[in-house]
């Protein structure tokens, strides 16, 4: 059994449901403070006696009845006010008024829920300290009643224990005259002691304040015990909360001849719950706004998911390292063998049919860099050439080529939006994309069918695809009658190098390609088929303004040779770098060539003429574009055309490059090369004679 000492600071706890009861016992006995858990008001009833230190039960344990608990309070003595902490269920779940669960009389403190481990350790530790004060005056009390007759015979005694109180002491007889008063009223009321005993209440307390204790102090007079609380001004100017109690006292014959008053100062624990409440009521508001939140980290969080799984799937390295060998292996013998029987030839002295060999290096080399080019849409870093589009034209255009390449069994239909469809991205790899869709479409149409392209704009809201995040998309679907695809295809369609073709027939690169170049471009792709039903492969491109005015379309470069111009030719690669010299110098230009920046910097800074810098972008030490900004230091106006075969930083043109500059991507055909110097210099050579 615990001792009085810790049975006085024992809170008692009711609530019966869950985890509740032991959760707010750990907040409770973290703080230090002995606590003891009861499985109802009823058991609480049948242990408790005048050491409990406070009773904390929730608004379900008082909803069960209290009964029991009354009648065990009724039968304690008239000092002891137990106090009460009820804890209300949330609004929303709120079965009935307090007034319906505890008596007015009792001495409660209501709490809402949810409820911070902070405000309920205040709140607990404030009734403690209310109960505290309770067992002081008890003990006072007791003490005088105990030493009664001595007491009256040493009223100086009485008067030294009484004024050491922190709180108000006062006895009043049935006339309502003050028949002792602490030391209390001096710092309340500005009245000593002397000046207290034997005025009226209403002479010292005011008349405007009078009225409202006088029926408190009937009902004591009465024989009743008596608790009501209270605002009086304080010296200050500030309002003093007062918790004040009325005990009568009974004479030797049962009569009452009077009561001893007992007034606390509550300010502070009022102030105290005021807050604690507020806090509530702020972390009420915190939970809920929390709730709307994980709410939606939930919802992002699945399409994260999502994403990230198929994201993985494109993260095939070995399958696609294991593709990229066997496909340039094929190409580089078809280029090797090609070169090799030339060069036997030319030995032999023989110079016919050479022609054939030498074109089947080329398109060996074409196949090798059409492979590369789609590589880097696979892996999003092929350089884009971003421009404003609008969706319907590009696509009604499509329509002749698709015709062409597709055959006549598969007959090609459009269903254009309505409306005007504005996005910006490279129209020609664009074209690319939808020309591989529609080849896998043909090849799904093995008996011939019908390939339908349709526009439309859609906006889509937050959580509507799994794969598109809300926004505004111009939409071009690509659909087919074929055979379908079963859902363990339909996972891997864009895995690199998957495909279901024969061997031969393909390079498993087309809808990859398709789908890094989507991603490029800040759009997104999802598939849709089903076997014997056909597919639909549709592309969401984020919508666009409409632009000013079209640029006019270019017409077709033609080789073009200079006329003695001076170009400076900045690459690393040897080979490169002889065969752009070659073809400079055939094309009637003055070469000087190097193979970094370091060696490129002395020339730009000195006083020869450059007409134009040529360069890579990839360059070991400075890159390309930082060389082309330390010339242009020193030459403003200095034409750069960068040559690019990958560099993450070139991906988008747009951004990449300043006013004067051009670009264009290796490998390079000779007429290709020939007009993107020519426009790379502009003025300089037009200039010349």
């Amino acid at each position: 059994m615990p001792d009085d000492h810790a049975a006085q600071g024992t809170v008692h706890i009711v609530a019966p449901f869950g985890r509740d009861a032991p959760s707010i016992a750990s907040v409770l006995e973290g703080a230090g403070l002995a606590t003891r858990v009861h499985a109802g008001l009823s058991e609480l009833a049948s242990v408790l006696d005048e050491q409990a230190g406070v009773v904390l039960v929730t608004e379900e344990a008082a909803a069960r009845g209290v009964d029991a608990m009354l009648q065990a309070l009724s039968a304690q003595p008239p000092w002891s006010d137990l106090p009460f902490i009820l804890l209300r269920s949330p609004r929303a779940h709120r079965r009935s008024p307090v007034e319906g669960l505890l008596p007015r009389s009792l001495n409660v403190v209501e709490l809402d829920r949810p409820l911070g481990s902070i405000s309920l350790l205040s709140s607990v530790q404030g009734a403690l300290r209310a109960r505290q004060k309770q067992y002081l005056v008890r003990d006072q009390v007791q003490a005088l009643a105990d030493n009664r007759v001595a007491l009256m015979r040493s009223d100086a005694e009485l008067r030294l224990i009484a004024d050491a109180m922190p709180v108000l002491i006062a006895f009043i007889d049935r006339s309502l005259h003050y028949r002792f008063a602490n030391k209390a009223y001096e710092t309340w009321f500005e009245l000593t002691a002397p000046e207290v005993i034997g005025q009226h209440v209403s002479a010292v307390i005011g008349e405007s304040a009078w009225a409202t204790p006088r029926p408190a102090m009937e009902r004591a007079l009465a024989g009743e015990e008596s608790t009501f609380e209270v605002r009086w001004p304080r010296r200050d100017g500030q309002q003093r909360d007062t918790e004040v109690r009325y005990s009568p006292r009974f004479a030797a014959d049962g009569s009452v001849d009077g009561f001893h008053v007992f007034a606390t100062d509550i300010t502070v624990s009022k102030q105290a719950l005021a807050t604690s409440r507020q806090h509530a009521q702020d972390l009420e508001a915190m939970v809920a706004e929390r709730t709307r939140e994980l709410e939606t980290q939930m919802a992002a969080r699945e399409a994260s998911e999502a994403a990230l799984r198929q994201s993985q799937k494109m993260e095939a390295i070995g399958q696609l390292t294991g593709g990229i060998a066997h496909d340039f292996n094929n190409m580089l013998t078809g280029i090797l063998s090609a070169l090799d029987i030339v060069r036997m030839r030319l030995e032999m002295g023989r110079v016919d049919d050479l022609e054939r060999f030498l074109d089947a290096a080329t398109t060996s080399s074409q196949r090798a860099a059409s492979l590369t080019q789609r590589l880097l849409a696979f892996s999003r870093r092929q350089s884009l050439d971003s421009r404003p589009v609008e969706l319907n034209t590009l696509v009604g255009s499509l329509q002749q080529l698709l015709r062409s390449t597709l055959g006549e069994t598969v007959r090609v239909a459009t269903d254009l939006a309505g409306t005007a469809l504005h996005a910006t991205l490279d129209a020609n790899q664009f074209e690319s994309a939808l020309l591989n869709l529609a080849i896998n479409a043909r090849d799904a149409m093995p008996n011939g069918g019908e390939l339908l392209l349709r526009t439309s704009a859609v906006v889509l809201a937050d959580n509507a695809h799994v794969s598109v995040p809300a926004g505004r998309y111009a939409v071009v679907a690509v659909s087919d009658t074929g055979m379908g695809m079963p859902p363990e295809v339909v996972e891997r369609a864009f895995e690199p190098f998957f495909t279901t073709k024969p061997i031969g027939k393909g390079t498993g690169l087309g809808m990859s390609m398709v789908y890094g170049f989507m991603q490029q471009s800040g759009g997104y792709i999802t598939l849709d088929s089903r076997p014997g039903q056909g597919t639909t492969i549709s592309l969401y491109i984020p919508q666009a303004q409409a632009p000013d005015a079209e640029a006019p379309a270019e017409e077709a470069p033609s080789v073009t040779l200079g006329a003695g111009q001076s170009i400076l030719v900045v690459e690393d690669d040897a080979q490169v770098r002889m065969l752009v010299t070659v073809v400079l110098e055939d094309l009637g230009y003055q070469v000087e060539v190097v193979g970094d920046a370091d060696a490129a910097i002395p020339i730009l800074q000195s006083p020869r003429r450059i007409d134009l810098l040529v360069t890579d972008v990839g360059l070991p030490g400075l890159n390309g574009r930082q060389l082309a900004e330390i010339a242009r230091q020193s030459r403003p106006q200095l034409p750069v055309l960068f040559m690019t075969g990958y560099a993450e930083k070139a991906q988008e043109r747009a951004a990449f490059l300043d006013e004067g500059m051009g670009m264009i991507a290796k490998p390079f055909l000779l007429d290709e090369f020939s007009a993107a110097v020519r426009e790379a210099m502009g003025a300089a050579v037009a200039a010349s004679p």
